[in-house]
C-alpha cells in the first residue's frame, strides 16, 4: 500500500488564548488534490504553515512525503513547494530574474537553472513577458509566475494557500487547469480555499475546517449528502396520473397547481433507481424528472454557522448528520433535469 503524501494526527496550535487548531487529523493520498475549506480564521493557513515547517505545532504529529515535520524538517522542505496567500514575486525585477533567483536558491547549476526557468516560463505562458518587470504583470500572470517559481525545485507535494484569491473568473479557471495538469503529472496538491466552486471542481477530497476542527471530510458528493433538503421533483401533465403518484408516494410534498411532487431523496443512484422502479411497477410515467441536490454552499453554511452543535469529525462513511440537523432546507440547490 502506497504511503500517503501527507498524514497528520492531532495537530494543535494556539496563539495565546486563541485555539487555532484543536486536534486536526488528515490523510492525503499521493497524486490527488485535497482541499481545506473553511471561513476566515478557521485555521487553514496555520495548518499549511505547520505542514510546510514554517511554524511549529503545539501538539500532534505529521509526516510529509514520509518525513516527520519536527525531526526531519529539511527533508520535508526538499520535497515540497509552497505558494502562500500573498505573492512571493519581486516586482522590481523581471519574471525571468525571479525564476533564476529561485534556481540559485535551489543551488541548481547555472546552465540547468536557465533551462528550467525557460521551460517553466513557456509552460505557464509567460515567455513573452519574461523580460518585463513583474510589477507590470496582471494578477493572473503574477499568480502563474508564483507557481512557476514554486516548481523550480521539482517538488512532489505543493501547498497552495488560497491560490485564486483576487483573480478574475478567467484567470481563476486558468489556474484550475494548471492545478489539474500538475496532478496529472503526479504532483500532490493541498490547497486552502474559501471558494466552494473551486473545491467542488478540483478536490478529490475535501475537509471542512471550522473553529480549528475538521467538521466533515469526504468527496464533494459525500459532503452534499450530509445536508437535508435533497429531493426529486416529478411533474405530470395528467391530473389523474399526478393523483395516483401522490397516493403511491405518501412522503412526497404535493404541488397541485404545477401537478408536481417533491420526493425526499439523498440524490444517490440507488435512491433514484428505487424511485423509478416503483413508478414503473405502478405503470406511472412522469413528464419531467428533476434531481435537486444541496451544493457545497449549503454544506459550508450548515457546518460553519451553528456553533452550538458538535459536528462529527469522522469520515462521511460514518454518521455525520449532527452538524446539519438544525439547518433549514437549502435555498440554492443544484439541478440535473431528465426529460
Amino acid at each position: 500500500m502506497t504511503q500517503p503524501a501527507i498524514t497528520a494526527n492531532g495537530l494543535r496550535k494556539s496563539y495565546g488564548d486563541k485555539v487555532v487548531l484543536d486536534g486536526v487529523d488528515l490523510s492525503v493520498p499521493r497524486g490527488t488534490v485535497f482541499a481545506l475549506l473553511g471561513p476566515n480564521g478557521a485555521g487553514k493557513t496555520t495548518a499549511v504553515k505547520i505542514l510546510s515547517t514554517l511554524v511549529s505545532a503545539d501538539g500532534g504529529q505529521a509526516l510529509v512525503d514520509g518525513h516527520d515535520i519536527t525531526t526531519a524538517p529539511d527533508l520535508v522542505r526538499a520535497a515540497i513547494g509552497v505558494t502562500g496567500q500573498f505573492s512571493a514575486v519581486d516586482g522590481l525585477i523581471t519574471g525571468e530574474e525571479n525564476m533564476l533567483l529561485m534556481a540559485d536558491l535551489h543551488h541548481l547549476p547555472r546552465p540547468r537553472g536557465r533551462r528550467v526557468a525557460a521551460e517553466l516560463l513557456e509552460r505557464f505562458d509567460l515567455t513573452d513577458a519574461a523580460r518585463k518587470p513583474a510589477s507590470t504583470y496582471s494578477g493572473g500572470m503574477k499568480r502563474r509566475l508564483d507557481i512557476a517559481m514554486t516548481l523550480v525545485g521539482d517538488p512532489r507535494i505543493i501547498f497552495l494557500d488560497e491560490p485564486t484569491t483576487g483573480l478574475d473568473p478567467r484567470a481563476r479557471h486558468n489556474m484550475w487547469q494548471i492545478i489539474r495538469e500538475l496532478v496529472t503529472g503526479g504532483v500532490t496538491v493541498l490547497l486552502t480555499t474559501q471558494y466552494l466552486e473551486e473545491a467542488d471542481q478540483l478536490a478529490d477530497r475535501i475537509a471542512v475546517l471550522h473553529e480549528g476542527r475538521i467538521a466533515a471530510l469526504g468527496t464533494a458528493d459525500e459532503l452534499k449528502r450530509l445536508v437535508p433538503g435533497g429531493h426529486v421533483r416529478l411533474r405530470f401533465s395528467d391530473p389523474a396520473t399526478h393523483h395516483r403518484a401522490a397516493a403511491l408516494l405518501p412522503a412526497a410534498t404535493r404541488d397541485d397547481n404545477a401537478l408536481a411532487l417533491h420526493v425526499p431523496s439523498d440524490g444517490s443512484q440507488r435512491a433514484l433507481r428505487t424511485l423509478l422502479d416503483l413508478l414503473d411497477t405502478a405503470h406511472l410515467e412522469a413528464d419531467e424528472l428533476t434531481l435537486h441536490t444541496p451544493d457545497l454552499d449549503d454544506v459550508f453554511f450548515a457546518l460553519t454557522t451553528d456553533t452550538t452543535t458538535d459536528p462529527t469529525t469522522a469520515d462521511t462513511s460514518a454518521t455525520a448528520t449532527t452538524a446539519a440537523a438544525a439547518v433549514p432546507a437549502p435555498g440554492n440547490p443544484s439541478k440535473e433535469t431528465v426529460r
